[in-house]
């Protein structure tokens, strides 16, 4: 036996070891936790793994250990890891815990693909959170995964290797012949900051000049590739869109820094540019001109901030003016017209996580933010818009059912508000991990998007797509012959909106391309003959084969009336605009939504006489006389192409000249005026437009603002002498500031370069809806 003193000496010892040990977890946990509160997430990730893998735990710190260990996974993007913990928390604590570890566990499920698990979890959430349709949406939409994957063999995805590097890259966006986009690499010459959170280097814009040699560059990557892994038997194209660490061995390519100007020390996000690439919206931690500012809670927010290029140096750098030090702004978006702009914010009063508002913007003065309410945002986080050419809206979201992680979707806008629903993109632009970033032409026929698909966290990657064929080959014949006919105009049109145009080839033949899950209208417009409609649609399922329609016409009883609406500043088609077919003896009315191609065709059943009317939002409505129309044996057409002016449009007067140093008007450029200026004021009576003098940059600038705004009154004078209301007419002097080339005071230039700079313009200000003048 053991002497009683030598066993309470032994007793005191395991105690004091057993003090000691729980001493260190308690201090481990503690580390862990202050990593946790300083959104130090790797840093804490090690910490509480390291607390985890020790020893016995009291229950309540297991459980506050797991929470915060499958948050910081979460975090982190790493949905594997989060899963492993979530599944531990739930395995111990299932009972205890509240919808928020429901709702992370079900989203970490299906990140990693585990869809019936992930639809358990979200039946659960939605029984606790009622008012939170994500339950709902989510639970229904992964009975089925199928309708993801409808149009999965359309698209072909490359992974774009001349962009990415084994830092993050994302969020591409077009720039005049290449693309802007994120990235955590370090092209410069210092030694780059690292960013606490998830402990990589911060992000800085960057541009690849030529998107036209993506493709050969990714091509001649490929090959590359093939050589340094050698003749296999395998595959010869590498997998694009799954891990493969091969491709780490691959030589980063040498791409420049955007703007050394806009690049800081902190991050710099997405950004959009105004049409003319004149100016740039980005975004930036609450960074400016050397100073760094953080909420009340300390946490550096991001901001928008807006710059202009002048030569080739981004300068004049401002806050957005509906930033604010206590939310975060970001992701901004540009509608085809500069006119709206969209953009990201997690500000008060929103309904999730980030939400979508839009902003107006005219002369330069930004309006008051507008969510964008119900149709596009949810409880969770909407980010990233892309509008493009034609002002269809792209978006990625976690509150909308998805594959998992951030999903790409698509909602149809008609004259900047919502229509329809929102629109899964599908397999294979998303996938179970976040897809977001994504920008594409009008037709969605290719693009870029960006995706962590590859390992998940840390590893965005920017991604190319082109869009293949659900092939429709329609045939168009003459009723009475069935011969074919060939040069015939097919038009399709998917809810009322004109969609792509086609002819027809010798064999009457057209072959389109069709998107899956809608129905569609075909018309078909030829000299001599009535117009023929046929309805197709693709709502079941995705074409497996080429199908075939097939379309007669029946010689003409009717005329038919065409044209196309285009811009009166450029003569370029305007999209989006609605036309409308009067018959001015009994009201009815036909009407069309331009295209891209800004065609409309009607072909009227009844006698009368007809106009047309074109109206679309910030435009002047422009309204044209058709004449009598009736029934007639005689086959013809009526061919009406006109033009719309828009808020923002700039005209160029070229024959608007002065005496040397003199501001009043010449005889030939009153000429001007009453041949270009007097007529549309007076067909628009509530247009308001500025009157914009420029000179060259001889002499000074003070001399040369004096003589423009002199000259622009001069102008203003002479339309008020002709009954031009002043209250319609701002005139407006900008000197030399406005350069249309490079003839500043240090270069040294030919007299034609100079006169370039001497110009007077007026710009539309501001348009009404008016039916203009019926000739």
């Amino acid at each position: 036996m053991f002497p009683i003193k030598k066993v309470q000496i032994l007793l005191g010892f395991v105690w004091c070891l057993t003090s000691f040990l729980t001493q260190a977890q308690s201090n481990k946990l503690r580390a862990a936790n202050s990593e946790f509160d300083k959104m130090s997430y790797a840093q804490a990730v090690r910490n509480y793994e390291s607390f985890l893998g020790n020893g016995r735990h009291e229950k309540e710190q297991l459980k506050e250990a797991l929470t915060k260990l499958a948050f910081s996974y979460r975090k982190l993007q790493d949905s594997k890891n989060a899963e492993r913990v979530y599944r531990d928390l739930f395995n111990n604590f299932d009972a205890s815990l509240d919808s928020d570890q429901i709702l992370y566990y079900a989203q970490a499920l299906a990140n990693n693909g585990k869809y019936r698990e992930s639809q358990k979890m979200y039946s659960r959430y939605g029984e606790q959170q009622k008012e939170d349709l994500r339950g709902r949406k989510f639970t229904v939409a992964y009975m089925d995964n199928a309708t993801f994957y409808k149009d999965s063999s359309l698209y072909d995805v490359d992974f774009v290797y001349p962009l990415n590097t084994r830092y993050s890259d994302f969020s591409p966006m077009f720039y005049e012949n290449g693309l802007v986009f994120v990235s955590a690499r370090n092209e410069g010459s210092g030694i780059k900051r690292v960013f606490n959170q998830n402990e990589t280097p911060f992000l800085d814009l960057f541009l690849f000049s030529d998107t036209m040699s993506l493709r050969k560059e990714t091509h001649k990557t490929f090959e590359t590739i093939q050589a340094s892994l050698g003749s296999s038997g395998k595959s010869a194209k590498p997998n694009k869109t799954q891990e493969n660490d091969s491709f780490d061995d691959i030589e980063e390519p040498e791409i420049d820094e955007f703007s050394k100007s806009i690049n800081s020390k902190y991050h710099e996000g997405p950004v959009t540019f105004f049409k003319d690439y004149k100016k740039i919206v980005f975004t930036r931690n609450n960074y400016n001109k050397g100073k760094a500012k953080k909420s009340e809670k300390g946490i550096n927010m991001l901001k928008l901030f807006i710059a202009t290029k002048k030569g080739n140096k981004w300068t004049d750098i401002k806050e957005l003016p509906f930033n604010s030090n206590e939310y975060s702004t970001g992701h901004p978006a540009l509608s085809p017209d500069n006119r709206k702009m969209y953009f990201v914010s997690d500000m008060p009063g929103g309904f999730g996580g980030t939400d979508i508002y839009v902003v107006d913007y005219r002369e330069g003065n930004w309006g008051a933010p507008i969510n964008l309410g119900r149709e596009v945002n949810t409880e969770g986080n909407e980010m990233f818009p892309f509008v493009d050419e034609i002002g269809n809206f792209y978006f990625a979201s976690d509150g909308h059912a998805g594959l998992g992680g951030l999903d790409l979707f698509y909602l149809e806008f008609r004259n900047g508000v919502p229509f329809g629903e929102v629109e899964n993109l599908g397999a294979p632009i998303n996938s179970t991990k976040d897809d977001f970033g994504f920008i594409t032409d009008g037709n969605r026929s290719r693009g870029y998007f960006s995706s962590n698909r590859r390992k998940g966290y840390a590893d965005d990657n920017i991604y190319a797509f082109t869009k293949g064929c659900n092939a429709l080959n329609i045939l168009v014949y003459d009723s009475q012959t069935n011969l074919p006919l060939a040069n015939t105009e097919l038009r399709m049109v998917k809810n009322g909106v004109n969609k792509q145009g086609y002819i027809t080839n010798s064999l009457g033949e057209a072959s389109l391309c069709l998107e899956s899950g809608a129905d569609f209208e075909f018309k078909a417009f030829k000299e001599g003959y009535d117009v023929g409609t046929i309805t197709y649609g693709t709502m079941s399922q995705s074409l497996s084969k080429q199908q075939h329609l097939k379309i007669y016409l029946e010689p003409a009883r009717r005329p038919l009336v065409k044209g196309r609406i285009v811009s009166e500043v450029d003569q370029m088609p305007i999209a989006g605009a609605t036309v409308t077919l009067e018959n001015e003896r009994d009201g009815s009315v036909a009407m069309v939504i331009t295209g891209v191609d800004g065609r409309y065709a009607f072909q009227p059943d009844r006698d009368g006489r007809y106009s047309v009317s074109a109206v679309k939002d910030n435009y002047a409505t422009n309204t044209e006389n058709i004449g009598k129309i009736k029934n007639s044996k005689k086959n013809y057409s009526v061919e009406r192409n006109f033009g719309m002016i828009g808020e923002g449009d700039i005209f160029r007067l070229d024959n608007i000249y002065y005496d040397l140093d003199k501001s009043e008007i010449r005889a030939d450029a009153k000429k001007e005026l009453e041949s270009k200026v007097i007529p549309v004021l007076k067909k628009y009576p509530d247009l308001q437009i500025e009157l914009r003098s420029h000179t060259d940059s001889r002499a000074s600038e003070e001399y040369n603002q004096r003589l423009s705004a002199a000259r622009a009154r001069s102008v203003a004078d002479y339309l008020v002498s002709r009954g031009i209301s002043s209250d319609r007419l701002v005139a407006s002097g900008y000197g030399e500031s406005e350069l249309v080339n490079e003839c500043d005071d240090s270069a040294k230039c030919e007299e034609n370069a100079h006169q370039a700079n001497r110009r007077t313009e007026f710009k539309i200000l501001a348009v009404k809806e008016y039916l203009g003048a019926r000739k």
